[in-house]
């Protein structure tokens, strides 16, 4: 007996007529007495009694319907899994970001998509640049976030976010007063270096490069995140992307620097694989947290 089969026998059972039957199923009733036909013979013994013109299930038919119940639970558990793919509300979402952006927006953007969908599992890892790229290659991610990505063969990208490097302080520092700071204002101050060898780092010591200031540091740190931990505990002041600055995370005053040092966020995904759903609709959250941040970042 094939599946249909016992779906038909099972709808007889439950509904006791093979009219009704026929109706939830959408079939004739010759189509179910031809049906019931077939299968006895098939199975070689009798499914129903014939008793003054109605049929009752013999104790085989019922053994049988009995026995396949398990079948039609997890059928039903399967669509269940299908439907809830195809509006995103389960699945696994594996993502991986630089610093600046996991500790920021994509937190928030994580947030949201766990409230709005809470059967789906995330796979969360924060890395360096390169950790970045090489997981998203590797297909070890889906998606990935970073700051400068300038673009490489086999990979799809999309620009979240666009602003300008910014000069953080403690409250109450001298070059708070300030509206803007230039690279020879930090020269009686602490400077916190971002990395040598770095995106921003490299950036920061163009920007000094192009107004002939030396470049000169009292601690190099890898991440921003660590270069703010070293400012609002008072060793210094330090320059670092705005998504960081503005994360809410550090008790710290902000200030524009200049010459001018922009900053783009991207997420990035394999051109070989089409984006999920649930990736589709992660990437659409993350784009909602990037509208809410304020303007003058």
């Amino acid at each position: 007996m094939n599946l249909r089969q016992i779906e038909i026998l099972r709808a007889i059972i439950r509904h006791n007529t093979t009219v009704a039957a026929a109706r939830v199923l959408g079939l004739s009733q010759p189509a179910i007495s031809n049906a019931i036909r077939t299968m006895e013979d098939q199975v070689g013994f009798a499914l129903f009694q014939r008793v003054n013109n109605r049929i009752y299930p013999t104790p085989e038919a019922t053994i049988i319907v009995d026995d396949a119940e398990a079948i039609f639970d997890l059928h039903e558990r399967l669509e269940g899994r299908i439907q809830d793919l195809r509006d995103s509300r389960a699945g696994q979402l594996r993502l991986v970001a630089t610093p600046p952006i996991g500790y920021g927006m994509l937190a928030t953007a994580i947030q949201r998509t766990q409230s709005l969908r809470p059967k789906i599992r995330t796979y969360f890892d924060v890395r360096r640049y390169e950790g970045v790229i090489n997981s998203v290659e590797s297909h070890k991610a889906e998606l990935g976030f970073a700051l400068g990505f300038s673009g490489k063969p086999g990979l799809a990208s999309e620009v979240l976010y666009r602003g300008e490097m910014v000069c953080v302080m403690p409250p109450g520092h001298p070059l708070s007063e300030r509206r803007q700071i230039r690279p020879w204002d930090l020269r009686d101050y602490h400077f916190i270096a971002l990395e040598s060898g770095t995106k921003l780092g490299e950036a920061t010591r163009a920007a000094f490069d192009q107004e002939d200031e030396g470049f000169t540091f009292s601690a190099e740190v890898r991440y921003a995140n660590t270069a703010c931990t070293l400012a609002e505990a008072n060793a210094g002041v330090a320059i670092v992307d705005p998504l960081t600055a503005s994360s809410g995370r550090f008790k710290l005053v902000s200030r524009p620097f200049a010459p001018s040092i922009p900053v783009a966020a991207y997420a990035i995904w394999s051109e070989n694989r089409s984006l999920s759903r649930l990736g589709r609709f992660f990437l659409e959250r993350v784009r909602e947290v990037v509208s809410d941040l304020p303007k003058d970042l």
